[in-house]
């Protein structure tokens, strides 16, 4: 009897380390680099993912065994020898083009053989640091702005504007539509919907231009670094209308190719400063900051480097196989991840919502019952104009009575006599518009002040409410892995796991347990 308690505990503990390991997202990252250090970006063969090649401030460095061997494929000459951004050709997986500090690189044998097809008047243009590629027209992105070419590399043309002596930070473009191209640079961010002939900026770099306050920089950045609240920009591979954008105040999502932006919650970002987005081809949101790597799932972020030990975080990518890779300043690091989700499929975390509601709705509840809806805000305007349109109503009415005297005097008479009264009375009634209201009025202000504090209200509930389901999610999983035998454990787990309930009650005005009888009674 007692080996089988011992048995039926171990087995326990391991079932609970696997659940929390893969709920907390504690994955084993392996350095394939092979001492290849100061990484700036990976590129992973989409057919065989065997087949890596790795930008560095040496040059590129290929390997065809999954690293276990490397090998060195470009060496770039002069002073800037980095390596930045490295590029299949979407029609031939053969070409290979290679953004370095020195000009553009294009191979068109698997790196054996290479060709500079670019290089600026100065360093500034000579620093290559983006690339796009579509099937007519390759949009380079340098220091000192985007150049264009329309011959595969023969000739170029700096883009006018702006755009065209900026530093630009990244490229963006889905393949099914090649006329629409976004550029993010320090100026902000820059779209073309007719293949480059005018671009728009739509989203503004400053954040002084935006109307807010600038954030505390430190003593180690540099000052186009401080101006610059933009760092990258992503765009779905599924989905051409959104947009991810990353800056040093989080990231923005934008779902109409960048008319319109939000702030995704920075809630489990350990640092809003986001440095690099990663946009797999399942839609799955991946970031990095200078504290590690994150996966936005659930209205939340997850990290997934709590077992990656480096200092700088460059780039991201995914093969086929769900291999996660992390280009950095100490090598390539290499772990597998696993896409779980709460929607009843077949994995271990969704044994754990059954009859329960999700965190969205728990989150639309907490919402609704503190009466902090985006919509009541958007109605308080819509009232405040109509205030203009509605007339001033004013009612007067007068009301007066003058006594009539007649004073008679003489030698020898004195006499007075008052006559009848003058009584008068009248009534007006007067309606005045003041149509100015409906450009401005005095009420947006207010609503304006309100609408900050309705914003950071909302995101504080929603940050409580988050933090309480999760850690309730946890506290459930690690009582239904205790033994039978362990009642104190199970005792206190059970305490705190009705505390918790009775907190998103609290939050949700009753919302949880009775979605919970609810889905039990049903």
């Amino acid at each position: 009897m007692r080996k089988r308690i011992v048995v039926l505990a171990a087995i326990g503990v391991l079932v609970l380390s696997f659940v929390v390991g893969v709920f907390a997202s504690e994955l084993v990252w392996e350095d394939i680099s092979r001492g290849n250090l100061n990484l700036r970006t990976v590129l992973i063969n989409p057919d065989n993912p065997r087949i890596i090649y790795i930008g560095s401030s040496k040059g590129i460095f290929k390997t065809e065994d999954g690293g276990v061997n490397w090998r060195n494929i470009l060496s770039v000459r002069g002073q800037n020898k980095a390596v930045n951004f490295l590029l299949f050709d979407p029609q031939d997986k053969n070409s290979l083009y290679a953004a370095s500090g020195n000009g553009l690189f294009y191979s068109t044998n698997q790196g054996r053989d290479w060709k500079r097809i670019f290089q600026g008047k100065n360093y500034l243009e000579n620093e290559c640091t983006a690339l796009v590629v579509l099937p007519y027209t390759l949009y380079l992105g340098t220091k000192g702005g985007l150049f264009v070419s329309s011959d595969k590399g023969h000739t170029w043309q700096k883009a006018s504007g702006k755009i065209g002596n900026s530093h630009i930070l990244a490229i963006a473009c889905n393949i099914k539509e090649p006329d629409y191209i976004y550029v993010a640079c320090v100026d902000g961010v820059f779209k073309t919907g007719n293949a480059g002939k005018t671009w728009e900026r739509i989203f503004v770099a400053s954040p002084a231009e935006n109307g807010g306050d600038q954030e505390e920089t430190t003593d180690d950045q540099d000052e186009e670094e401080r101006f610059s609240q933009i760092r990258y920009l992503s765009i779905d591979p599924q989905d051409s209308n959104i947009l991810y954008l990353a800056t040093a105040r989080g990231v923005y999502l934008s779902q109409d190719k960048g008319r319109n932006w939000e702030s995704l919650t920075s809630f489990g970002l350990l640092n809003r400063d986001v440095r690099f987005l990663l946009v797999s081809s399942k839609s799955h949101l991946y970031a990095v900051t200078k504290s590690g790597v994150f996966e936005y799932r659930d209205e939340r972020w997850q990290e997934l480097s709590l077992g990656l030990v480096v200092d700088d975080i460059r780039f991201l990518a995914l093969d086929k196989e769900n291999n996660l890779y992390a280009a950095c300043d100490k090598g390539l690091f290499k772990t597998k991840i696993g896409y779980l989700s709460n929607d009843g499929g077949d994995n271990t975390i969704s044994l754990y919502y059954k009859n329960e509601p999700t965190i969205k709705e728990i989150q639309q509840a907490a919402i609704k019952y503190a009466e902090v809806e985006p919509e009541k805000i958007i109605k308080w305007r819509k009232q405040a104009k109509m205030k203009a349109i509605l007339p001033r109503l004013t009612v007067g009415l007068d009301n007066s009575k003058n006594t009539n005297y007649e004073i008679y005097t003489s030698a020898t008479t004195h006499y007075t006599y008052e006559g009848p009264d003058d009584r008068s009375s009248g009534w007006d009634v007067t309606l005045s518009w003041e149509l100015g209201d409906l450009l401005w009025n005095n009420d947006q202000t207010s609503i304006d002040v309100r609408s900050r504090l309705l914003v950071q209200l909302r995101d504080d509930i929603l940050d409580e409410v988050t933090k309480l389901y999760f850690e309730r999610l946890r506290v459930k999983m690690e009582l239904d892995n205790l033994s039978i035998e362990d009642r104190k454990k199970r005792f206190e787990k059970g305490l705190r796991l009705q505390e918790l309930t009775a907190s998103i009650d609290a939050l949700t005005g009753g919302y949880f347990s009775a979605q919970i009888r609810a889905n039990v009674v049903s």
